[in-house]
């Protein structure tokens, strides 16, 4: 085998995994190059000169910065509504025996399995024919994204409480601490990167969806909203500017949760 040979071969996984990188990287790399653009007219979605009007007024295309605080206050809310139900429901279903234990798991799996159009024509069906009289808006679609994050949320946290060991509960008792310490100084700590890692989903499912928001939104538009409806006209580069913002600010926060692991291991 010759040494080029040996070499890929070594190598392999490596660079398969940066290609693997690089090609999901690649359309963010476009969004934040996109960003900087200064298009010779609106239909044109070329690299056609650098600028930084676009990052000094993201809020000149009417209705995109509305659109993104749509995003952001429904994102939020339904992220603490969410995350706080489904923490609790996993603890129940961790830590407790009930008649029906078996069928909640699989029904708790269901809005994960079903279509996104499924939901969204359901969650429509609802709100019509239920008691909001066909009054679509911000609290339908705040409804509809507590609905399909809730999900998400117990499998997440129900994840870290099945892989915790019960021993260091039962030490801490040991130890002459009351149920509130035993929560708040072992249990919170050991489940928290989950419940961290469930809201940080949470959010991007919420900020990001658009076919469940859609058909729910009535006169609202989010940000997806939004996108989809500029496309079909033309395509401000503030829009990507936007997207920069949301992939620096998620990397920021990944990076920093890395850091403090590292440091508490340290």
């Amino acid at each position: 085998m010759t040494r080029a040979g040996r070499f890929v071969g070594r190598h392999l996984i490596m660079v398969i995994a940066v290609l693997v990188l690089l090609y999901l990287f690649a359309p963010i790399a476009v969004v934040i190059l996109m960003s900087f653009n200064a298009p010779e007219n609106k239909l044109s979605y070329t690299f056609d000169g650098f600028t930084w009007d676009n990052w000094l007024n993201p809020c000149e295309p009417l209705g995109l910065c509305e659109a993104v605080s749509a995003s952001l206050r429904i994102g939020l809310l339904a992220t603490v509504i969410a995350t706080a139900l489904g923490t609790l429901m996993a603890f129940a279903m961790v830590r407790h025996r009930f008649r029906g234990r078996s069928a909640t798991n699989l029904f708790i799996f269901l809005p994960m399995a079903s279509p996104e159009i499924v939901l969204g024509a359901s969650l429509l069906a609802l709100f019509v024919s239920g008691g909001f009289g066909g009054q679509l808006g911000f609290w339908t679609i705040l409804i509809a994204h507590v609905m399909f994050c809730l999900s998400f949320v117990v499998v997440t946290v129900k994840a870290r409480l099945t892989g915790m060991d019960a021993r260091l509960e039962q030490a801490a008792m040991d130890l002459y601490a009351n149920e509130w310490q035993t929560f708040w100084r072992i249990t919170f700590p050991g489940v928290f990167p989950g419940i961290l890692a469930a809201a940080l989903l949470s959010f991007s499912l919420s900020f990001d969806d658009f076919i469940i928001t859609n058909l729910n939104a009535g006169t609202t538009v989010t940000f997806p909203m939004y996108v989809w409806g500029s496309a079909q006209r033309d395509l401000p580069p503030q829009i990507n500017v936007v997207g920069t913002a949301m992939f620096v600010l998620a990397l920021v926060l990944v990076l920093g949760g890395e850091l403090a692991r590292r440091r508490r291991t340290g």
